[in-house]
């Protein structure tokens, strides 16, 4: 079994009818008529510690976004359209209802079954502002009331509960991060200052490790350590995390910057906060609705809204830039070693899912650099690559088979940079359709690798660019086009997107996704994804500063996909100029069997 990836559900539907029994006793024991269940932690964030897996041990789904609504005679499990197949496997039907988001939010399923007069129970530790107030709004609407828990009761009745992880807070090199702490948190304050703040309360543990240069290992695929920040705009920041996480390395990197204080202190220090009167911005994303309670409860001025560092993490420096070629040129090399075995071996009809992911895990593990992979590895064949957020499991463990279609989407964390790779693969021959697909989603990723745009574009109005191809065949797909990327940070970073709904203009130094595709449900799925930088573009007579991407990843696109006659002569050139690249690139570093498959994989078309 390889190192990071985890292949077996957490629990099984048949645990799920005895746990919600469990939760409605305590609930009926305690007045209320329901409880919600997201799937969040008190950071909002994409993967939580063991010890805030509730949905999983509750009703059996694993995915990383839902809610549960919990009533005395029924439930539902909300999800979006990634987990539609999974929340059906993995749950109780007979207990709790799958409802896909497009047909019911919680708040709709909340406001048309909520009994009247029912008490709504919620912990504010797992809600936002603006979450509570969606709430608040759906309880309304059913003539019922919203009860906020001292504890999570999920926790009462979870009787053998992980303890919240204890993995070491650890200094990032100033080598890798490009800046020191101190010229950050100035950076900060100005912000602050323009804003008129006099504190910041910092509840993504992204931008704290960002903003302090700190790792960690709290939870699967990003370093982070889990806790809170409280930066005053003058004066020595507090650091709130256990105790026995903090290293002595930790403790000197920060020095005269913070005090580290147990995390026990966090909601005393909130309530001293407070007491100062001052204005405290809370972050709209991720700051749970229990600090803007507390603040306010002894006197402070809660201003909810964006946390500065979110968007100045997200604009990368000359080191982190620099440490991204280098991790992508090595992940090259791993993916392209990988490809080549996997040319050698599938066409046996021995291979799996499973066998796949494990394959390309020991290869990025021979680099000696790979610190995790960035997420869940996706390894879909046949079907199960149309499903665009697959994770395989012992039970849904597909062969590759011959002439159908495998897709893999996979990343690692290595310390100088974060990647995020998905090739498309035929083992065998494919047919006219799917080399028609492929070729569709090729000419959209192709569009926006090229695309040249003004300072002040945002993401969702690229977003057209990628599925054009598409839509001139009445295609098109459900996800969006490209998510930013940290510097060995999460895999999935905002505010920069390009997407329907990516709103933040794109700056030079942003790092994101360039992912299209094409899901035939029951058949097969392709994506084609590299990941690019925003770079200064000169435009000759140009009157605006313009901008552009630069490619990232460098590794085969599947030839034996292209139909090369529905490309342009331009689409053609760029796919030649990027093989050429890549051959460039990482040839020199692989043995001979596989320079001479890599030689063969990225030849000239056209």
């Amino acid at each position: 079994m390889a190192q990071f990836q985890f292949f077996d559900d957490m629990t099984s539907p048949s645990q799920g009818p005895q746990h919600i029994a469990k939760l409605r006793t305590e609930m009926a024991r305690r007045g209320f008529d329901g409880f919600i269940v997201p799937r969040a932690d008190e950071h909002q964030g994409e993967y939580v510690p063991k010890s805030a897996e509730r949905m999983a041990w509750l009703t059996g789904f694993t995915g990383s976004a839902g809610t549960a609504v919990i009533l005395q005679n029924e439930a539902a499990l909300v999800v979006d359209g990634r987990y539609t197949v999974q929340a059906a496997e993995q749950v109780d039907t007979s207990v709790i209802t799958p409802v896909q988001l497009t047909a019911s939010t919680p708040e709709d399923w909340i406001a048309e079954r909520l009994p009247a007069g029912g008490v709504l129970a919620y912990d504010p530790w797992l809600h936002t502002g603006d979450g509570l107030k969606r709430l608040e709004r759906a309880v309304s609407r059913a003539g019922g009331k919203l009860a906020p828990v001292d504890i999570n009761l999920v926790d009462v009745i979870w009787i053998d509960r992980p303890a919240p992880p204890q993995a070491p807070v650890r200094p990032h090199p100033l080598d890798y991060a490009g800046e020191a702490a101190p010229a950050k948190l100035e950076r900060i304050r100005k912000k602050m200052a323009e804003a008129k703040l006099d504190a910041l309360v910092i509840s993504d543990p992204h931008n704290l490790a960002w903003a302090f240069n700190l790792r960690g290992g709290d939870v699967g695929h990003t370093p982070l350590p889990l806790g809170y920040a409280i930066l005053p705009k003058e004066g020595r920041a507090s650091l709130f995390f256990d105790p026995a996480k903090v290293t002595n390395e930790a403790g000197a990197a920060v020095g005269d910057l913070a005090d580290f204080a147990p995390i026990s202190t966090f909601q005393g220090a909130l309530d001293a906060l407070g007491q100062t009167g001052g204005k405290i911005r809370i972050d709209s994303a991720t700051g749970a609705v229990a600090l803007i309670r507390r603040i306010e409860a002894t006197g402070g001025t809660v201003d909810v809204g964006a946390d500065p560092i979110a968007l100045m993490k997200a604009v990368k420096n000359e080191a982190e830039i620099a440490g991204s070629h280098a991790a992508h040129l090595r992940d090259g090399v791993a993916v392209a070693r990988f490809l080549a075995w996997l040319d050698r071996e599938a066409p046996s009809g021995k291979l799996t899912e499973i066998d796949a992911v494990e394959a390309l895990e020991a290869f990025r593990i021979e680099t000696g650099a790979l610190r995790n992979v960035s997420f869940p590895s996706i390894s879909g064949a046949g079907p199960n690559a149309a499903l665009p957020h697959y994770r395989v499991t012992s039970s849904s463990n597909r062969a590759l088979e011959l002439n159908q279609i495998f897709l893999i989407d996979s990343g690692a964390q290595y310390e100088d940079g974060t990647t995020d790779i998905t090739r498309t693969i035929i083992v065998g021959e494919p047919t006219a359709e799917m080399k028609d697909r492929f070729t569709r989603v090729l000419k959209g990723h192709i569009a926006i690798a090229q695309a040249v745009f003004p300072k002040g574009t945002t993401g969702a109005q690229i977003d057209s660019f990628a599925r054009k191809p598409l839509w001139e065949a009445g295609l098109d797909f459900d996800h969006g086009t490209g998510h930013g990327i940290g510097s060995y940070l999460s895999v999935h970073e905002g505010p920069q997107r390009i997407a329907k709904t990516g709103h933040t203009p794109l700056e030079v130094g942003m790092m994101l996704s360039n992912e299209p595709g094409y899901y035939k449900p029951g058949a097969y799925g392709i994506r084609i994804e590299n990941l690019i930088l925003v770079e200064p573009r000169t435009i000759p007579g140009a009157d605006r500063e313009m901008m552009g991407f630069e490619t990232l990843t460098f590794t085969p696109i599947d030839l034996r996909l292209v139909e090369p006659a529905i490309m342009t002569a331009d689409e053609i050139a760029w796919l030649n100029a990027y093989h050429a690249a890549v051959r460039e690139k990482i040839g020199p570093q692989l043995d001979a069997e596989t320079r001479a498959w890599l030689e063969n994989a990225t030849q000239a078309i056209g």
